[in-house]
């Protein structure tokens, strides 16, 4: 009793104080700035996160919130557009994606932390590969491959890495297959080996493989991975063999991993052949 008593009354002098409440304390630009960079930190790991539950709108509002606040941060909109190709809408991912591009020209490129760290917790992508890889790959989900090739062209100059090489040089390759531009293919499969240490994309490192004719397709079809079944069936699309992707992309809409690229790329083949 008595602590609620206590309690009561502690309430009550709050309620019913008119003491004033004080300005604003004076910061300096420098910490002023760093305040802002810390609470643009701060949304953009909310929204990632909330995402990361499968709140996908939610997320987006997140980080809409923050493109308001913060109009000049390319990672709002760089965030925002990777979700956006999750909802599968297309158009708004590549309206994002093409204003955060336009947002980090000339500047320096900064590394993004994992928000799933990887087996050996190194971050293995930036800022600026991440705009022009979603960018690509919004475009190549529409249908547009030449504006495609032009974003992963730019994905490829800023990809240092192996992880970015196989990742980028994957979508890379499809897109000019898509195009029918078979020898520019070709040259982008010229550097990839085995022995590149990759990291977290082992998945895209096996599908160029596939495409150097060193991994047979039928092998990669074992492995429950929609990135891979999806490659393996535009593989069959672009050689020919059109009933063969089309039976593979139905399968691969039918399994659940439905927020996975190769799921959205998957849906986006079947809407076009039907």
């Amino acid at each position: 009793m008595r602590q609620l008593a206590i309690v009561l009354l502690l309430a009550g002098c709050a309620s019913t104080s008119t003491a004033p409440i004080p300005p604003a304390p004076k910061m300096s630009a420098e910490i002023k700035a760093q305040r802002e960079q810390q609470h643009a930190d701060a949304l953009i790991w909310y929204g990632r996160r909330t995402a990361y539950l499968g709140r996908y709108q939610e997320a987006i509002d997140i980080f809409s919130d923050g493109a308001r606040l913060y109009p000049n941060d390319a990672r709002m909109l760089r965030h925002r557009g990777h979700r956006w190709i999750t909802l599968r809408q297309f158009d708004r991912a590549v309206a994002d994606l093409t204003k955060a591009a336009e947002l980090i020209k000339g500047k320096q490129d900064e590394i993004e932390p994992d928000g799933l760290p990887n087996a050996r917790n190194i971050p293995t992508s930036t800022l600026q590969s991440n705009i022009w890889y979603h960018l690509g790959l919004a475009h190549y989900l529409r249908g547009d491959f030449e504006s495609a090739l032009r974003a992963y062209r730019e994905c490829m100059n800023v990809s240092k890495n192996p992880d970015g090489v196989v990742s980028t040089s994957h979508w890379l390759y499809m897109t000019l297959r898509r195009l029918g531009q078979n020898a520019a293919a070709a040259n982008v499969l010229a550097p990839i080996s085995t022995d590149m240490d990759v990291i977290e994309n082992q998945s895209y490192h096996k599908l160029l493989l596939m495409y150097r004719g060193e991994i047979a397709a039928e092998e990669l079809l074992k492995e429950n991975d929609a990135a891979i079944h999806y490659g393996v069936a535009n593989w069959f699309l672009y050689n020919g063999e059109r009933e063969r992707a089309k039976t593979l992309f139905r399968e691969i809409v039918s399994e659940k991993d439905w927020a996975a690229f190769g799921t959205i790329a998957a849906e986006a083949e079947l809407h076009r052949l039907d």
